[in-house]
Order: C-alpha cells, then structure tokens, then sequence
C-alpha cells in the first residue's frame, strides 16, 4: 500500500466529534451528560403516535419523494406562513432533509467551487467546518467575542474580498446562545445584497428564543433569492434521533441545494415525515410552553453554575450555556472538560474546539441544559460539590 494518508486532505483534522468523544466518556465515567445537546425526554406524544400510524399504515416505509413528502412539504410552508408571514411553494421552494446537517452539507456542496471564501460566526457547530472543507472551499471566521457574543459588522465588510461566495449564518447561535437582532440582521442583510452573496441561515433552534425575537434573514429586503433557510424538526420537537430537517428559499436554490442532496441520502425518514408535519401544525401553546420550559431550566443550570463560581453568560437562546473558567483558576477549557467527570461526574464540552483560533475561546466551556430539572439540580449539586478551583 502507497504511503498516501487514507483520509481525503480536506478532511484532515476533521476526526471524531468532540460529541461523540465526550459522550463516550459519559457513558464510561456514568457522569451526567450536559455536554451533546440532545433533550433527556421525548417530545409531545401526540407526534410520537403520528410517527405510529404512520409505520402501521405503511406509509413511508418505503422510499418517500425526493424532496419530500408532499404532507411535510405542505406543512413547512404552513409554519413558515404561520411563524414570520413567509410565502413558499411547497412543490419547488421546500426540501426535505436528513436534519439540518444534511441541509448544510447539500447546500455548501452545490453553491461552493474550490477556492471560494465562506465567512461563518465563529466559534461555530463542527459540520460547518467539515462542510466547507469538502467544498474546497476556505472558511474564513467572524469571532463572536464575550460577554455579549455579538458580531462586529464592521469587521464582517472587512473579511469580504472578491473570492467571498457565501455567509453561513446561526441565529439563535449554538453555542453561545446569541440572537441576532433585527438591526444586525438587517445589516448583514443590506451588506449581502450589496455585495452580491448567498446566504444560508441555520435557524434550528428558531423556537427557543427567550430574549429578544428570531428574525429570518430570508424575510428581509433583497434576500428571498439569494438565501437558503435551513431547520428541522430535532430541537424544536424534542426527537433528535428522527433527523427531519427542511431548506426552504427560491425554486433556483433548492434545485441546487437538491442536486447535491440526491446523492448524500437520496432520502429519509420516511414515516418519521408524516409525525413532524403533524408536530408542525401544533397549536401555539406548545410552542410557547416548549419555551417557557427551557427558559425556567436555563435558570436552573445557570444560577447554579455561578454558584458554583463559573463567570456565566447567560444564552438569548439555543438550550446552551457557554462559560469561563478564569475565576476558577483554570485557563483551559479541553484538560478541564476531560478531568471533570472524575471530579465530580458531569460531561461538559470545550468550546475552543469550534474556534479556528482556539485561543479566542480557550478558557469557555459549554454546558447544555435541555434535561429533566432534577437532572439538572443533581448537575448542579455535583459541581457545587466539588473541588473545581485550580
């Protein structure tokens, strides 16, 4: 065998998540899992039920449209009418996809060359790196700093060049929890029409914002053809295993966006698409006591955790908490995570992973906060508990 590396180039560095490594030491060490963002409970019965039916009346269970169930299809334009006063054809302007993560992937896949330049929040989700990264494109970071997390937009005119294609976006942002404001997101979106680019937006945690408001960029002036607008059903519904996700933008765009789609999963989910298009038309109450139930477990994880003497930046939205261990003694997030689940049997995860520059996050570590609140008081007695100072 030829000395060449297994592993394609673009993906060097792009191993095993820091998902999967710390919740395999969770499950090693038996420590409380604050570290995936997944919720420890299901979501509303009703939409489990829907899923039941569906396998039982067999649909689904073979291969589902292309794009999608045309049931889900209907039901994302409905929401997207329903939520942000948002007009879709559900035949041309709706994709159906294996989670939001597809829907990145499919969408850097088919709207990158190599050698284009995508600028993306930093500290950003992992999958925005490696979907780049198999683009051939370069990612170039705006760095959200602390305490606010907010993006300089000055500094955003100033990363774009000519090679610039694209904005990769997350508001609410997973993981420091920031929520664009309607002024910020009417100047990036002035800044995109001016200077000519695409935009994806990553909008999943769309529903589960307690301070301020989500405005989808695709609803702004001289956006609605030049942005893919990207959420799924995981967080909002509380089944994250189903991995049902959606890219709603122009007829041009989706039919990009599918072309490289087609040849990722082709399709999924089947029966699981009848359940969320059901969970879509769920009335407002469920969306606002979904909210109001985080925003009281927020409270919970974060006033314990200040207690417990992290420097705690309270999230506008996501079900994140990003933190700093400076008043701790500590400097650097990654050794502190690994040795906190012996120290007092808590799995949180280092942010400075999601940096391109993991200086500029060394010393945040961020906790989720989507469990059970006994969970969390347990988490939080844990870390009160024991010995964290350096």
């Amino acid at each position: 065998m030829s000395d060449r590396p297994l592993l394609n180039r673009r993906l060097e560095g792009h191993g095993s998540t820091i998902f999967a490594e710390m919740s395999a030491l969770a499950v090693r060490t038996g420590a409380i899992n604050l570290g995936q963002g997944f919720p420890d409970t299901d979501g509303p019965e009703s939409v489990r039920e829907a899923a039941v039916r569906a396998l039982r009346d067999g649909r689904g269970n073979q291969y589902p449209p292309g794009p999608g169930i045309p049931e889900l299809r209907t039901a994302v334009t409905e929401h997207q009418q329903r939520f942000y006063g948002l007009n879709f054809d559900p035949d041309t302007e709706v994709l159906v996809t294996a989670g939001a993560t597809e829907a990145i992937a499919a969408s850097m896949l088919a709207l990158l060359e190599p050698g284009d330049e995508v600028i993306a929040f930093e500290p950003f989700y992992d999958s925005y790196a490696a979907s780049i990264a198999m683009a051939g494109a370069t990612r170039v970071p705006l760095t959200l700093r602390a305490p606010g997390f907010r993006p300089d937009l000055e500094a955003l005119r100033d990363a774009i060049t000519p090679r610039t294609r694209l904005l990769l976006l997350n508001s609410p942002h997973n993981p420091t929890g920031m929520v664009l404001t309607q002024e910020e997101a009417t100047a990036i979106a002035a800044l995109a029409v001016e200077r000519d680019l695409l935009v994806v937006t990553d909008e999943v945690y769309e529903h589960l914002v307690f301070d301020g408001e989500h405005t989808p960029l695709i609803s702004l002036p001289g956006m609605r053809d030049r942005t893919v607008s990207i959420s799924s059903s995981g967080k909002t519904f509380s089944f994250t295993g189903w991995k049902v996700g959606w890219v709603t933008a122009s007829a041009a765009l989706v039919a990009a966006v599918r072309t490289a789609k087609q040849y990722l999963t082709y399709v999924s989910a089947g029966p699981f698409q009848y359940a969320v298009a059901e969970a879509l038309r769920l009335p407002d109450g469920y969306f606002t006591e979904f909210r109001e139930d985080l925003r009281a477990k927020r409270a919970i994880l974060g006033d314990g955790l200040a207690e417990a003497g992290f420097q705690v930046f309270r999230p506008q939205g996501t079900y994140f908490i990003t933190t700093d261990i400076t008043a701790l003694g500590e400097k650097d997030g990654i050794p502190f995570c690994l040795g906190l689940p012996e120290r007092c049997g808590v799995v949180a995860v280092p942010t400075a992973v999601f940096y391109d520059d993991p200086d500029a996050g060394r010393s945040h570590v961020r906790f989720a906060f989507c469990k059970q609140p006994n969970v969390l008081a347990e988490a939080v007695t844990r870390l009160k508990g024991a010995t964290l100072r350096a």
